[in-house]
């Protein structure tokens, strides 16, 4: 036991030369190892994300210019519905004037029609009393032709003649000598 205390006295912390190189050794083929792992697997995966973060910026910039051309075409769209919106308020505005005005033209042309038929119809009306007058003289001269032939045959006497006369008024009646 003295033997083995007396050996542990010599070295620190029990490092002896093997140790050291063995350490050594260990560190270059760790550092050597990492290096490997470094070019076959740490770099291909850093160019992984490298390529990773390079797309999701490029699809970023892209959804950026979508999302401005997107803006763009609904301004674009707002302004043409708003321009639709306006040409067809003018369109029923006009159509609303052409109506105003179809209609006046229309009551315009029945109150023309009416006047014609108003006109056509006093026309009527005067040719019918025309007419009536014409028909009430044609039966005067029958009764003074039936008067005369009746006062010639009969010779009658002044006051005869007076009494067929009032005859022939009353049958005639008072209102076609009015008229």
């Amino acid at each position: 036991m003295s033997n083995i205390v007396l050996g542990l006295s010599n070295r620190i912390f029990g490092l002896d030369a093997q140790l050291i190189a063995d350490a050594v050794i260990l560190a270059l083929a760790v550092g050597f190892l990492f290096f490997l792992l470094s070019l076959l697997l740490f770099n291909p995966a850093r160019e992984l994300l490298k390529k990773r973060q390079d797309r999701i910026r490029e699809e970023m910039e892209t959804a950026s210019r979508d999302m401005a051309d997107a803006s763009r075409m609904k301004a674009e769209y707002t302004a043409k519905l708003a321009a639709a919106e306006k040409d067809v308020d003018a369109i029923l505005s006009e159509g609303r004037k052409k109506a105003l005005a179809r209609e006046n033209e229309i009551v315009a042309e029945a109150k023309e029609e009416a006047a014609r038929v108003m006109e056509r119809a006093e026309r009527e009306i005067e040719l019918e009393k025309s007419k009536v007058r014409d028909e009430v003289k044609q039966e005067m001269i029958g009764v003074a032709r039936e008067m005369a032939g009746k006062l010639v045959t009969a010779s009658l006497d002044g006051a005869a003649q007076a009494k067929l006369i009032d005859e022939a008024l009353n049958e005639m009646g008072e209102d076609t000598w009015q008229s």
